[in-house]
């Protein structure tokens, strides 16, 4: 692939209630299109006939991985980040980059276009807001359970360490907006 400066992807990446798709709609709002991880895996649950639970959406997203390869989602990212590109989108937001696999395929397919921005919270805020979601509210356990799991089975934790870019979220909607506007002017990502 070669490198295209006009083009300008961001991948917002963290785990379980550091922010990072409160971060993905932020910019959303401001009108640019993003391609969603997690919809992927929907569709394909839909497909199937399975009911979307956390705990069957979890399950799901290991057995097709293991099944169809640990690049299933991220092949089909690809396909529609491609898409919108060709439809004259140079900025794009992806948000539910979860795996190391998958970060080594998009960084090897948008060479010097993807920047990784990881959203971070400490572990107890960050739990404490699983504990206060409307939908799907976990309690401390499993809020435990999730992460090992993300950083096991699913090889969450490298594209974290690795980003880009870090945003601290351990404040409030206005500081976590003031800290992404930062870093993605820093990258030249409002400038079409």
């Amino acid at each position: 692939m070669t490198y295209n400066e006009d083009i300008k992807i961001v991948a917002f990446v963290g785990l379980a209630g550091s922010g990072k798709s409160v971060a993905a709609d932020y910019i959303v709002e401001k009108g640019y299109p993003k391609v969603y991880f997690g919809g992927i895996i929907y569709s394909a649950m839909n497909e199937a006939g399975i009911e979307i639970t956390p705990d069957s959406q979890q399950k799901f997203r290991e057995e097709i991985r293991t099944r169809e390869g640990k690049d299933f989602v991220v092949k089909r990212v690809i396909k529609q980040t491609h898409d919108l590109i060709a439809a004259g989108q140079h900025r794009i937001i992806l948000d539910g980059l979860y795996s190391w696999t998958e970060y080594k395929i998009l960084k090897h397919e948008f060479p010097g276009e993807l920047s990784v921005i990881a959203v971070v919270a400490p572990k107890k805020l960050r739990h404490h807001r699983l504990s206060q979601r409307t939908e799907r509210p976990f309690t401390g356990e499993e809020a435990n359970t999730r992460d090992y799991t993300e950083i096991e089975n699913l090889e969450k934790g490298g594209p974290i360490a690795i980003a880009d870019h870090y945003i601290i979220n351990d404040g409030d909607f206005d500081n976590l907006h003031e800290q992404i506007d930062v870093t993605l002017n820093d990258i030249k990502f409002y400038n079409d």
